[in-house]
């Protein structure tokens, strides 16, 4: 029997007793070694040769991935750990660390209990650590660290013990920090989630060279870091990996330190699922009890050339088997099970079924998307995956030849499905596609993938950046007439606080909560109380009050209401970018007795109209989105880096000395920054790295206003002149 099928059969045979299973998720800032820290974990299971751990990159199973040597799509692996002489089988999700795929963290966040977070020893926790670290605690995931490259600071800067000491013991405070700030809010978390080298929840090591240590490997080794330093500067490290392997350490701290599934899932299904916790579904859920009716939620979905295509989610009650027939949350009918499996890197190893507590990859739900919840019984769903950052870049796709044109039309919305984060807009008249991504990097990935994977030659336009819209003061009463003149609508617009806007992007205030819930937070986040109690419709950051009283037949019109005020805020009055951070009231409604005079094609146009004018009269002015910006230089070149970025509208915020190195830090707008990556390596002769995070939008200068209104008009097709004032009642 090979190698492998022993491994499955073990990974089969400890899936039934969720108490040793693992679920965890590595995640860290692009390039601090999550994907090498897993090839020497795979190494350390007998799953890959020891020899070739760290260079294989076994978790890097695309062809782009291997070429640009960074993760791209989490990818997934089942293995098993003795521990204190116990089998456990470790569920682990290999992460992208690259700004641009984060919404692929966010995702396998929800799959799992813990978080085992890779920082590098020299650049320590930077912007995405803080990302991934928050994205791991607001789904109620339990972190652990690992400080990766520790031989850069014996080898590269010659670091003594002491200094050693002190390096690692601040960037275990820093991460403490960011957890401490995360964590203070959250009320169902009452113990402390911070690290500690103690506690054994640190570890150390480098994982190109396979050695780990952490507190309780040295007492059991009597390693220490004085023999570390001498082993690794008389370039001893084969020993070192023989006498402290770097799996063994990781795997212990994971088996330990992280929840199990029947400890993990109390605290995690109050904080993802709103339905009725006295149900018995919420009872099977929290006891991950494999008898009970089945619920998985598809954390992401993927293509096999052979099986077509398969979801791979968490099972939080039930088993999964063939040929069951499955509920999926926003469909109609049922979807029937292929076949269900557990990954192994790359491929997909078939098993007879998946219990509670376990990942499972399945064939067969087609009507699945990353994000749906899967059940034997109609449920409430799961609450939606959150993805921190939004599109702020677009491309347009074409198919070179026309007869390619449905196959691209397919393809795209197989990439909706499979990454949320993407979002496409398919114009059947002008055969013009656009896909609007995370930044450069995201869109050219998924063209690229187009081209080779499915074949199909397509040109691209230039990258377009993704616009705002938003008031800027509170506008006067303005009416909107029906076409027939019988219906009328008074409605004013005002800036949303920023709080609210922050807490809804956050996906902490959603018409899907209850009703008292979310008054409560929006009073918590200032809005007052007779607000919150008349908040109507909310659509992306913008909130609909109904503040009349007693108006005949508004119930019956509200839905249209509410089409015509979703229209106004998907397309603004200036360049019909979407509008954000608005509070509109509507104050006053006249509406004709007769239905058939109050019909869509009167109701729809008005609010529109009065939408629109009410934001003009608000000041309404174009948002645009920035990046944070940080750049690692030598001294001489850190003219040259500060001056890319005020080159580019940008401001420098800071600059520091780091070991051997000048940190520039600022933020700039993400227009500008396009084409960012050759000009740095020509003005710092290659000698800069940096990295770029979003950060939102903000007000674009005045003086730029007009003219990029107006390009984004003429792109468009629309009318350049802008819309008049209006007449104010």
């Amino acid at each position: 029997m090979g190698r492998r099928k022993k491994i499955v059969q073990e990974c089969e045979r400890l899936m039934d007793n969720p108490v040793n299973i693992r679920n965890i998720a590595i995640a860290a800032h692009v390039d601090h070694g999550k994907t090498t820290l897993t090839d020497n974990l795979l190494a350390g299971a007998g799953m890959i040769a020891d020899e070739t751990a760290g260079e294989q990159l076994a978790m890097d199973t695309e062809e782009d991935e291997q070429e640009r040597g960074i993760t791209i799509d989490a990818a997934n692996v089942s293995m098993t750990h003795e521990y204190e002489d116990t089998n456990h089988l470790i569920n682990l999700i290999d992460t992208p660390g690259h700004v641009d795929f984060g919404g692929d963290v966010t995702r396998a966040m929800r799959a799992v209990d813990g978080a085992l977070v890779v920082v590098d020893a020299v650049e320590g926790a930077m912007p995405q650590t803080e990302t991934v670290l928050r994205q791991a605690l607001r789904e109620g995931v339990k972190p652990t660290l690992f400080i990766n490259k520790v031989d850069r600071l014996i080898s590269e800067l010659q670091e003594g013990p002491e200094e050693m000491q002190q390096r690692l013991v601040g960037v275990i405070q820093d991460v403490n920090e960011l957890i401490r700030g995360m964590t203070e809010e959250m009320e169902d978390i009452d113990e402390d989630w911070t690290v500690s080298v103690e506690k054994g929840t640190v570890g150390f090591g480098s994982a190109l060279y396979k050695w780990g240590v952490s507190m309780p490997s040295m007492q059991r080794t009597g390693m220490d870091f004085g023999e570390i330093i001498d082993l690794e500067r008389a370039d001893k490290r084969q020993e070192l990996h023989e006498r402290t392997p770097l799996s063994d350490v990781v795997l212990d701290m994971v088996c330990e330190h992280f929840p199990n599934p029947v400890d993990a899932q109390p605290l995690r299904i109050p904080r993802i699922w709103r339905g009725d916790e006295e149900s018995e579904l919420a009872g099977t859920m929290r006891l991950v009890d494999e008898d009970g009716e089945l619920v998985m939620m598809v954390t992401d979905i993927g293509i096999d050339p052979h099986a077509g295509e398969i979801a791979a989610g968490r099972v939080f009650s039930g088993t999964i088997e063939k040929g069951q027939e499955l509920y999926i949350s926003g469909t109609a009918g049922k979807n029937r099970v292929q076949s269900v499996g557990i990954y192994m890197g790359g491929e997909r190893e078939e098993v007879d079924h998946v219990p509670a507590g376990n990942i499972a990859a399945v064939t067969g739900l087609k009507d699945a998307i990353a994000g749906s919840t899967v059940s034997s019984v109609e449920m409430t769903p799961f609450e939606t995956i959150e993805h921190i950052s939004e599109p702020v870049i677009t491309k347009s796709v074409e198919a070179k030849n026309m007869d390619d044109l449905p196959k691209l039309i397919q393809t795209l919305q197989q990439v909706a499905k499979e990454d949320p984060t993407i979002q496409i807009e398919i114009n059947e008249d002008t055969g013009e596609h656009l896909i609007s991504g995370q930044g450069e990097l995201h869109l050219e990935v998924i063209t690229q993938r187009i081209e080779r994977n499915q074949g199909i030659p397509v040109n691209t336009g230039e990258p377009i950046v993704v616009f705002r819209e938003a008031p800027q003061q509170e506008s006067r009463e303005v009416e909107g007439r029906s076409p027939n003149n019988h219906n009328r609508f008074y409605i004013t617009v005002e800036p949303l606080q920023q709080d609210i806007t922050d807490t809804i992007k956050l996906g902490d205030i959603s018409m899907d909560m209850p009703e008292l819930e979310r008054r409560e937070e929006l009073m918590e986040q200032g809005m007052d109380k007779d607000t919150a109690q008349n908040v109507e419709h909310i659509h992306g950051t913008n909130v609909f009050i109904d503040d009349t009283k007693g108006i005949q037949h508004l119930n019956e019109t509200m839905e249209l209401v509410i089409e015509g005020l979703e229209e106004a805020l998907n397309d603004g009055p200036l360049a019909a970018e979407p509008v954000e951070g608005s509070l509109i009231r509507l104050h006053d409604a006249r509406l004709h007795e007769d239905a058939i005079h109050r019909g869509p094609a009167q109701v729809i146009p008005a609010v529109r109209q009065a939408v629109h004018n009410a934001l003009i009269d608000a000041r309404i002015k174009l948002l645009e989105p920035i990046q944070e910006v940080r750049i690692d230089v030598p001294n001489e070149h850190m003219g040259a880096a500060s001056g890319e970025i005020q080159g580019r509208r940008g401001r420098v915020d800071d600059m520091y000395q780091e070991g051997d190195l000048m940190v520039v830090e600022g933020v700039a707008p993400v227009d500008e920054m396009i084409g960012f990556s050759s000009d740095i390596r020509s003005a710092t002769e290659g000698r800069a790295s940096w990295n770029t995070e979003n950060a939102g939008f903000r007000v674009m200068a005045d003086n730029l206003q007009p003219e990029t209104i107006n390009e984004i008009r003429e792109r468009k097709g629309m009318k350049t002149e802008l819309p008049e004032r209006v007449e104010y009642f």
